[in-house]
């Protein structure tokens, strides 16, 4: 897996760490721009797998993350957050498969281990860029969400996970939830029809079996996370919000640097207050054993 085109930038670093911030407002203006990286990018189908792999120009044991799609959605509209992380230091991909209507979760998750373990033990770059299997992460959006924590539960070493509107899966995502013992941080949106957050998104987090943080993005949609247009947004009756977008950008940059590099600068983001992206108390409702997952999603095989 070869990267050959190129994104320019500004300087030619690998792995950057933030400038001093202060509060949470300033964070969320610098990790939401991108970082110092020139970014390179390539394409996974030398591997067996369509999808796409955004990269620093150069860099050796640098972090890296796998990032699975929602239900139906092309890569493409991931794009940006990918280049973003990149620009970031961060080693990008994600695969374009099962992307039917109805799509095997289980191959799915068994997807983004095989890109993680080929950005881990592959050179990349040329050969000028190698990532630090001690560093890596999975990242997911509704069903991909699912998939990531099914993925996540599989895996010996992992630095972090996140999920982005996470849907109920079956396999259970919540179940396997309980089996994922990296640090993790869910986004939920606040005005989901598809996978409201109290049916997915709290009980995944409550199921945790290490650290995580549960945050709820105000006003965002279930596909508010997605850029572009796709002929589902019809569908769904949903559309990208850049307002999402931009928080979601400087929310999983700040907990991936947390929690694959140690940064401590990025705090403001990683705990307390958020302007739009409040915390969500997990404290079990008295009635959810009587609950079902409710929403649209909560599918997979």
């Amino acid at each position: 897996m070869t990267c050959t085109g190129t994104v320019p930038s500004v300087a030619r670093t690998s792995m950057t760490r933030p400038p001093s911030m202060k509060g949470a407002k300033d964070a969320l203006g610098v990790l939401s721009r991108p970082g110092p990286n020139p970014v390179r990018f390539g394409d996974l189908g030398l591997i067996g797998l369509p999808g796409i792999v955004y990269t620093p120009a150069e860099g050796y044991q640098l972090p890296a993350v796998v990032l699975g799609h929602a239900w139906m959605q092309p890569v493409r509209r991931y794009h940006e957050l990918l280049r973003h992380l990149a620009t970031w230091g961060f080693v990008a991909a994600a695969p374009n498969t099962q992307r039917g209507p109805i799509p095997s979760v289980s191959r799915f998750s068994a997807d983004l281990n095989t890109v993680l373990d080929v950005c881990v033990g592959v050179r990349l770059g040329d050969g000028h860029i190698s990532v630090d299997a001690r560093r890596t992460a999975l990242i997911g959006h509704g069903i991909g969400g699912g998939a990531a924590i099914l993925a996540a539960a599989g895996r010996e070493r992992l630095g972090a996970l996140v999920t982005l509107a996470p849907a109920e899966t079956a396999p259970s995502a919540i179940e396997a939830a309980s089996r994922v013992t990296a640090p993790a941080l869910h986004l939920a949106a606040a005005i989901d029809s598809l996978a409201p957050s109290a049916g997915h998104a709290e009980p995944i987090g409550r199921a945790a079996g290490g650290e995580v943080t549960v945050r709820s993005i105000e006003k965002a949609g279930h596909l508010g996370f997605c850029e572009g247009r796709h002929w589902s947004s019809l569908l769904l009756q949903n559309r990208p919000q850049h307002r999402t977008r931009k928080i979601t950008r400087a929310l999983v940059t700040a907990f991936l640097m947390q929690e694959l590099i140690g940064e401590k600068r990025v705090s403001a983001l990683t705990s307390g207050d958020v302007p739009g992206a409040p915390l969500v108390d997990l404290t079990p409702p008295e009635d959810e054993q009587q609950e079902s997952s409710g929403g649209l999603l909560g599918i997979g095989r």
